[in-house]
């Protein structure tokens, strides 16, 4: 038993490391990239002040429809029902927690301490939070498609080398080695699960449009605080467009483990905006004030009602 756990501990530690260095590796180039840019950093920020008031109060209110948002997708994820306050309240915790830990470890650790504390058994509260990001992703997807016909040529499929479409198939094939035996039945465990919460979440109606309907919500909200942020800085890209931009630039930027997207999304982002034709000192002005309205400003709030949460036990 206690070789068990020393075998338990070396892991975690070993995976910390990892995780640690990848997010030092992306911030030290954040870093490398804004010294580099500094002036038309400045310029942006000059830009975001003298922006149109309306439209920045406008991208507030959506800022702060995305923690509803999220909170709806959670108990819409669940068959029992959540204490609605505490639930948005952890998801507002939980949105700061994200920005201090990589790939989403942060919002991931308050979100499931908070449905145990609710009652969920640890695995139900696992699956919980399988079937929300589920949700999220294939509503993401649903959103780029009719945006991606409505404005074609923007998304372009990259070219990928053949050797690279032959090294991912054979890392797949190797995944695909190494997990078996009790790994294989753990994972598969875990699918069956998920699909069963699934199953389950559809057998109630009013489940199903929660979860559906707070995952659209959430991708659309954050896509309209980057499409009020374009608008008051008077930005000449179409809302559809901006919208399109950001829900693709994100989705690839969550494939890289930095905390909230810090670097990968403005980076991404960024690219995007002025590869369509945006200025680059209004690109800079509008992932600025992204990530003045959704990080900066609501990340000490956040942090402190994530205290608050666990001094009453409610995470």
């Amino acid at each position: 038993m206690t070789t068990q756990l020393l075998t338990g501990a070396t892991t975690l530690r070993r995976r910390a490391w990892w995780h640690t260095g990848a997010v030092l590796a992306v911030l030290l180039c954040a870093v490398y990239l804004v010294r580099s840019h500094w002036p038309l950093l400045a310029t942006g920020a000059g830009k975001l002040a003298a922006a149109d008031r309306g439209w920045l109060l406008a991208a507030a209110a959506a800022t702060l429809a995305t923690w509803a948002c999220s909170a709806l997708a959670q108990q819409g994820a669940v068959a029992e029902p959540l204490p609605g306050g505490r639930l948005v309240a952890a998801q507002f915790a939980a949105g700061a927690a994200n920005h201090v830990l990589p790939a989403g470890l942060g919002a991931g650790a308050v979100s499931l301490r908070f449905l145990m504390r609710c009652g969920l058994p640890a695995g139900r509260s696992a699956s919980a939070l399988a079937v929300k990001a589920t949700a999220g992703v294939v509503a993401r997807a649903a959103l780029i498609a009719p945006l991606a016909a409505a404005c074609p040529g923007v998304l372009r499929a990259p070219h990928v080398p053949g050797t690279a479409v032959a090294v991912v198939l054979g890392a797949a094939v190797l995944v695909a080695v190494l997990l078996r035996g009790p790994l294989r039945s753990r994972c598969r465990h875990a699918v069956t699960e998920v699909l069963a919460d699934i199953r389950a979440v559809h057998t109630r109606p009013h489940r199903a449009a929660a979860l559906w309907g707070g995952s659209f919500a959430f991708a659309a909200a954050h896509s309209c605080v980057l499409i009020a942020v374009a608008q008051a800085v008077e930005m000449p890209l179409s809302p559809a467009r901006v919208a399109l931009l950001y829900l693709a630039a994100s989705s690839a930027a969550a494939l890289l483990p930095t905390p909230g997207g810090l670097g990968s999304l403005d980076g991404a982002l960024a690219f995007a905006l002025t590869a369509t034709g945006a200025p680059a000192s209004a690109a800079a002005s509008v992932v600025l004030g992204y990530r003045l309205l959704t990080v900066w400003l609501p990340l000490v709030p956040g942090l402190l009602v994530l205290g608050v949460l666990i001094r009453r036990r409610a995470v």
